[in-house]
């Protein structure tokens, strides 16, 4: 994903979670993007809040949002049922901004006008841009409604921020080949496991990482990364 897609799906949302971390504990709150361009994602806070505070001990920031329902309703079959819809997370590393910078983004980009206004409006306001990230965008249809799998996930990465790979993987020369994991995966909607030419796999794109391929794995060949 570019960095534009990234901030249209946190802006389609527009309410997000952001959370810091206050002494051993995290903390959230209410917050949202405003502005976007090839250094990052942009937000703003006042210098009186806790929340501006951690940002400048630890420099780092988690964001998270669902565009879809938040209503959770149980079906006939006692499960629960969601809307179709999506989620985005991200967590990084993240700079101020200061006022004069902001001002000469916003005379190149009027997107940063915004920030600009309320500055002048709420003089404590300060900006802060999340220059380097990883995140993951998770599309999910539990219904099967407009496709024929149930999710479609894409991991980010921005500013080359340290990142692992985090999920299942099939370990070749453990799987016997018996088609089990394929078989529940199938079974269930998400397909995401499929045969390779000397064993099975599984397509990190369409992985809810739910387990149960790992469950029903006679010889144990299916390995968490987390």
């Amino acid at each position: 994903m570019t960095i534009e897609e990234i901030y249209q799906a946190f802006d389609q949302i527009g309410c997000l979670t952001f959370a810091t971390i206050d002494g051993d504990y995290p903390e959230t709150r209410i917050a949202h993007l405003f502005a976007w361009d090839e250094e990052g994602l942009y937000f703003r806070t006042m210098t009186v809040k806790p929340f501006y505070k951690q940002l400048k001990e630890t420099g780092k920031i988690s964001i998270c949002g669902m565009s879809a329902s938040p209503y959770v309703r149980i079906g006939e079959d006692g499960l629960p049922n969601f809307e179709p819809g999506y989620t985005i997370k991200a967590t990084g590393d993240v700079k101020e901004i200061s006022f004069v910078e902001l001002q000469k983004k916003a005379s190149k980009k009027p997107i940063f006008r915004l920030g600009v206004k309320d500055t002048i409006k709420y003089p404590d306001t300060v900006t802060f841009c999340i220059y380097r990230f990883k995140g993951d965008y998770y599309n999910y249809d539990y219904d099967c409604c407009s496709r024929d799998h149930k999710i479609i996930r894409r991991h980010f990465n921005f500013g080359n921020f340290p990142d692992r790979f985090k999920g299942l993987k099939i370990n070749v020369d453990l799987c016997t080949k018996c088609g089990k994991c394929e078989e529940i995966c199938q079974s269930i909607n998400f397909k995401a496991v499929y045969q390779t030419k000397n064993s099975y796999a599984i397509d990190t794109g369409k992985c809810d990482v739910c387990g149960s391929c790992s469950k029903a794995c006679p010889v144990n060949a299916i390995e968490s990364y987390c």
